[in-house]
């Protein structure tokens, strides 16, 4: 008699999808940032240049890793119990099964021929990832199109691709995850030599043939004596399905010559685990995803950190380290060390510059004042706010007949107001000092 499968499994992947939806659409989280892909697409540039595209974040490097240590460990379990698009494409199929649709089995041969497309997927979505230095893939990627709340760079071709997998879900099993995954390329190295698997003893085994239907990914496990397919998703589908259970037939474990079945729940706990600290690690050891350095290093200086308003993304954190080189009336001397957590809506930014030759007040005023564009002649409002200051409670400086004079807030307030009120606004946050990732709450500005 075949069991069903435990509810351990669907649990779990409830509980992973729930997580991103809660943190997507409640608490308006920035998703992106703990997505296993994008530090795959990131790596390269930020070892290169220790910045990262768009508005990825070191986090995203922290969960590559912790998903590729549970390859090593259990093989691509992550594709099982807690990737949303396996997830949905798991669950649609089912759906078109109790509805009595259905599905093809893919011959072998052509199972084989399709998955090797995986790699050459992965490779054009890096080769213009890296040469453009920009996520070329957002805007057809269906996972992105979900946890950015249909984000500004999101296609048509992101739901038409969200649609076609689904909808191939129904007919085939897994066909985005078999077949066309950049990601699963990444994991296949790592879980070819996966330590957990699934062992069958042929002495037991009545060559029913159960434990190769009920695998998702269509491996042939009635033939194997241990299944090392990289594909293998270690649902353990196969294990549920097998009649012969005592003595078990089908064992899911690590190499050894003890014929112990290890439980369902165990791997969900490593998986957990692994998952668990990867982000413990991003919250623990904060790094910018992008930093800058001006002029000549200076032995002691002092460090400002700031909330910034649409500093949302790598070409935003370029755009404000041009700001700081401004060479107008808000120009800051001496040198100066950038550093960047970008994050949608209001970004942290740390900035250690030499209080000898400027200070915290001049760093606001360059980032939030109007500045001057020499070739029209004529001052343009600062695409940037810094949380917790307003220029027009400050004193302003001005340039009339070539001389620069200081007016006074209430002056300023009547020239400046129609500009500076084109600057990003938005309901002030209590918060007005950067809380970098994972660390204390900084003061405004301490000693190097």
């Amino acid at each position: 008699m075949t069991r069903r499968p435990g509810p351990a499994r669907a649990l779990t992947q409830l509980a992973f999808l729930a997580l991103v939806l809660l943190g997507v659409f409640v608490m308006r989280g920035h998703a992106e940032r703990w997505c296993p892909f994008g530090g795959v697409e990131g790596l390269y540039g930020f070892i290169r240049t220790g910045s990262l595209p768009c508005s990825l974040g070191v986090a995203n490097l922290f969960i590559l890793g912790g998903v590729l240590g549970t390859a090593l460990l259990l093989r691509r379990a992550f594709c099982s119990h807690a990737c949303p698009i396996g997830t949905l494409s798991e669950w649609t199929g089912r759906i078109a099964v109790r509805l009595g649709i259905r599905r093809r089995r893919v011959p072998e041969r052509l199972d084989r021929a399709l998955a090797g497309l995986q790699l050459p997927v992965l490779a054009v979505i890096l080769y213009f990832t890296w040469r453009t230095g920009e996520l070329i893939f957002r805007g057809f990627d269906p996972c992105y199109a979900l946890i950015s709340r249909h984000g500004e760079e999101i296609t048509t071709w992101a739901y038409l691709t969200g649609g076609a997998i689904l909808l191939g879900s129904v007919f085939v099993s897994l066909p985005f995850c078999r077949w066309l995954c950049p990601l699963a390329a990444v994991f296949h190295p790592f879980s070819r030599v996966g330590l957990f698997r699934v062992r069958r003893a042929a002495a037991t085994c009545t060559d029913c043939g159960a434990c190769s239907r009920a695998c998702p990914m269509e491996i042939p496990v009635a033939r194997r004596d241990v299944v090392s397919d990289a594909h293998c998703t270690a649902c353990l589908e196969c294990v549920a399905a097998c009649p012969v259970q005592a003595p078990a037939t089908l064992l899911w474990g690590p190499p050894g010559r003890a014929r112990r079945a290890w439980p369902a729940l165990a791997l969900i706990a490593m998986l957990v685990g692994v998952l668990g600290a990867a982000v413990a690690g991003a919250q623990l050891f904060p790094v910018p995803s992008y930093t800058h350095a001006r002029g000549a290093p200076f032995p002691a200086g002092a460090s400002l950190e700031l909330r910034v308003r649409e500093l949302d993304c790598r070409g935003r954190a370029v755009l404000l380290d041009s700001l700081l080189g401004r060479d107008d009336l808000y120009a800051i001397e001496g040198p100066l060390q950038l550093e960047v957590w970008p994050a949608p809506g209001v970004g942290c930014a740390r900035i250690v510059y030499d209080p000898a030759q400027t200070n915290a007040d001049g760093i606001r005023r360059a980032i939030s004042e109007p500045y001057y564009d020499a070739a029209a002649d004529a001052w343009r409002a600062s695409p940037f706010g810094v949380v917790g200051y307003d220029p027009l409670e400050h004193p302003q400086r001005m340039r009339r007949n070539g001389r620069v004079s200081v007016v006074s807030p209430a002056r300023s307030r009547r020239k400046y107001k129609p500009l500076l009120a084109r600057r990003p606004s938005g309901v002030e946050p209590s918060q007005t000092t950067c809380r970098v990732p994972g660390g204390k709450r900084p003061s405004r500005s301490r000693a190097m």
